[in-house]
């Protein structure tokens, strides 16, 4: 590998153990960060290549901190160069949580990392800051990637004004429905691929986004991964279970009913898929990573599902299941 920052990285890693050595690309992620791993004496490391100019290192360098204080594993910060953008970490092995689920497991995991989130809501805040607010300009602005992403740009919808009239009062329900909810510490992007698995502990990655916003947020995006789908009996119980768990951590008031939960539950979902078939799209044309295209019908199926079981979203979902969904397959087959 012969570009500038790899150059430049390897130059500060043999500066670093005062030796020659060839880290080897292991993975990008759904951003511009790309992972190495290299072995010194028998010791792995990951080590992470972060452009300074697009992604602010200390951002994952202040949250790692905060969250190892509060029982929360993750990767630990060796050593840093936050000007250049590069950091060494510990190595937490390959096994997420995505490689090793399945129908025997996935409860108990599941239930564990629904556990963490007691430790993970109550971080609001870095020894040098408050933590955003997932605040309904953020949460309008996250929206609207759907609509000029997956929408305009990679379907080409032209859209009237009734359409535009009923996405606006869809988005305007999901941001109501995020702003009556208890505001707790969130990592922002809790799911199978983000949990790895080692010595059967598990830890997080992908944390530097974390803002403060709805308690469900978290939960959801665990429960109804955009990379795999669970029977609704399984999902409907470990939420009833998260519920009773928030109660008693404090979270949610004790004459917060489970209707209401369940109504905040899924309509959070909502948003977060809407959002998520956005980026998915924009990956693909933007940043030329279009893997993630196949991660766009299992997220279309929630969103259809969710919108459909609700009389305010019925006319979106029906939209979602008679328009948009045979659209965006039609490409794809003639993509292919």
């Amino acid at each position: 590998m012969s570009d500038p920052r790899f150059i430049q990285l390897t130059t500060w890693l043999n500066n670093t153990f005062s030796m020659a050595l060839s880290p080897v690309l292991i993975s990008g992620d759904a951003s511009v960060r790309r992972y190495f791993r290299v072995v010194v004496n028998d010791i792995s490391y990951i080590v992470v290549d972060s452009p300074p100019e697009q992604l602010v290192l200390q951002q994952f360098i202040d949250i790692a901190n905060i969250y190892a204080e509060n029982d929360i594993n993750v990767p630990e910060v060796i050593e840093k160069d936050t000007q250049n953008g590069f950091m060494l970490l510990n190595d937490l092995g390959d096994t997420s949580l995505f490689s090793i689920l399945d129908s025997d497991n996935v409860e108990y995991y599941y239930k564990t990392a629904l556990n963490l989130l007691n430790n993970i809501t109550k971080v609001k805040a870095t020894a040098k800051r408050e933590l955003p607010l997932y605040d309904s300009a953020f949460i309008r602005q996250e929206l609207e990637i759907f609509t000029d992403w997956l929408l305009k740009y990679h379907l080409s919808m032209t859209l009237n004004t009734a359409r535009l009239n009923m996405l606006e009062a869809v988005f305007r329900h999901l941001i109501e429905n995020a702003n009556e909810q208890p505001q707790v510490g969130m990592h922002r992007d809790y799911h199978c691929r983000n949990i790895m698995l080692k010595n059967n502990t598990l830890n997080l990655i992908d944390f530097q986004d974390a803002v403060i916003g709805p308690i469900t947020y978290d939960v959801v995006s665990l429960l109804r991964d955009c990379y795999l789908r669970w029977p609704d009996e399984l999902v409907s119980q470990l939420m009833c279970e998260h519920y009773e768990q928030a109660r008693l951590n404090g979270d949610i008031s004790t004459d917060i009913s489970l209707e209401q939960y369940r109504r905040w539950f899924d309509l959070m979902g909502l948003q977060r898929h809407i959002k998520a078939v956005g980026i998915f799209a924009r990956l693909h044309h933007r940043d030329q990573k279009s893997a993630y295209l196949a991660d766009i019908p299992l997220t279309l199926g929630y969103i259809r599902d969710v919108a459909l079981s609700y009389p305010e979203l019925k006319e979106f979902g029906s939209w979602v299941e008679l328009e948009l969904i045979p659209q965006f397959m039609n490409k794809a087959e003639n993509v292919i």
